[in-house]
């Protein structure tokens, strides 16, 4: 039983595509005539929504709920629907859709605010950025920032998003980082490459750290652990430890935005297809996947899989609807011939999974708890807590058991209770 996480380096040979490995003709996607946005939500922000249908939006315009949750428009338009939307592991958002108009009509709220009360005044009233749900946090006074790492490669596999801004927007992301020291006052910024980009990435104003391109050493704990030497888990507040964690795609729309005061609306994405081809698209945050696909060229059939992320720790979703999201990296299309299905049947105990976790944790006792539904047993006992959310575990299981899925599901039941124990006092 471990009772502190300890982060080896991965022991299996997993290795991350490269942006040498893929054409970097960008595919524009056109805009579309709806785009929609999710904010998550508080019981208020259900009963009391402070934005309803029919509200004319400007694009970049900062959209508020009740809570102060928000999210920026990337469209000029008409507010045509607003209504409870239940996310992965039953998370509550609202869903925001906006009726799209085809001339861009600017807001000019952040300029103003950047030109009369300077860069970290307007930074904290952002609602979002590509490459970023909440950029707001980063100006937190609470957080004393002192390092922050980019991730310059990509977090999942087959997906090169990162990797090409690094390649591709270096003036841009060399602008971000400066305002990312002005924002936050961080003493030191590392910009994690793989070599391929180390040349590239010396000239934007970072501390350069070049990763090895296996998977997982871009998961967030582990790189934070490998760039500073300080441990992390998954949903900790990495503010209080002085630590930022934050996109090379992220920064370099920061440092557009503040160069031309207006808010980056595009998304860059990896596309990757039935055969694993590897496709750059740019389209505005809140484009329908289906968008995308039809540019593409790819078409969807009964029981093919539509995943957002990439196959390690992408989330499939049922619709070709879902709109592309600040943090969406990557959109992988599986083909129904290609999809393992998963099993109920009991664990061997083979140990896979043990001898790939990177966290040391002893996935073959914790499943066993999982599986029925003893979650508090599961923290307790065999360190729930201590899983870096790789999915390394399910991709080595002998019996197809979906153990990542059982550990989220675990996490966040969890996280309910705990919830539901505090607003009961």
């Amino acid at each position: 039983m471990i009772k502190r996480p300890f982060f080896s380096s991965g022991k299996l040979q997993l290795r991350y595509s490269l942006e040498n490995e893929v054409n970097h003709d960008v595919k524009e996607i056109a805009l579309s005539k709806k785009v929609t946005f999710f904010l998550k939500t508080t019981p208020d922000d259900l009963e009391k929504p402070s934005i309803s249908t029919g509200k004319k939006v400007k694009t970049g315009e900062e959209l508020t709920l009740t809570s102060g949750n928000r999210v920026t428009s990337t469209a000029t338009g008409e507010v045509v629907d607003v209504s409870p939307f239940i996310g992965y592991s039953g998370q509550s958002f609202i869903s925001l859709a906006i009726e799209v108009e085809k001339q861009d009509l600017w807001d000019d709220e952040f300029k103003k605010v950047l030109d009369e009360k300077g860069p970290k005044e307007a930074f904290s009233h952002l609602g979002s950025l590509p490459g970023i749900a909440n950029p707001a946090s980063f100006a937190d006074p609470e957080n004393k920032i002192k390092t922050i790492i980019i991730n310059g490669l990509d977090r999942d596999l087959l997906t090169v998003t990162n990797q090409f801004i690094v390649k591709t927007e270096t003036e841009p992301l060399a602008e971000g980082i400066k305002c990312l020291k002005k924002i936050t006052g961080a003493d030191r910024i590392i910009l994690a490459v793989p070599a391929s980009l180390g040349a590239v990435a010396g000239k934007v104003g970072a501390d350069v750290k070049v990763i090895d391109p296996v998977y997982p050493n871009t998961v967030p704990s582990l790189l934070i652990e490998s760039t500073t030497g300080i441990q992390t888990l998954p949903g900790m507040d990495l503010g209080k430890k002085g630590i930022g964690f934050i996109s090379a795609e992220a920064v370099a729309a920061l440092g557009n935005l503040f160069t031309e005061g207006k808010t980056p609306l595009h998304k860059v994405l990896t596309v990757i297809d039935k055969n694993e081809n590897l496709t750059i698209v740019r389209a505005r945050i809140g484009t329908p996947a289906k968008e995308i696909l039809t540019a593409l060229n790819i078409e969807m059939g009964q029981g093919d899989r539509l995943v957002f992320g990439g196959p390690m720790t992408g989330k499939a979703v049922y619709s070709e609807e879902m709109p592309v999201q600040a943090e969406t990296d990557a959109i992988m299309i599986q083909d129904s011939a290609q999809i393992i299905p998963t099993s109920d049947d009991p664990c061997i105990n083979c140990g896979e999974c043990v001898r790939a976790c990177p966290a040391n944790v002893p996935v073959n006792m914790l499943i066993r708890l999982l599986e029925n539904s003893l979650y508090e047993e599961a923290e307790r006992e065999y360190d729930l807590f201590s899983c870096i959310e790789c999915g390394i575990c399910s991709y080595v299981c002998e019996m197809r058991i979906p153990i990542f899925h059982y550990i989220m599901l675990g996490k966040h039941e969890i996280a309910l209770t705990r919830a539901l124990e505090e607003s009961n006092g």
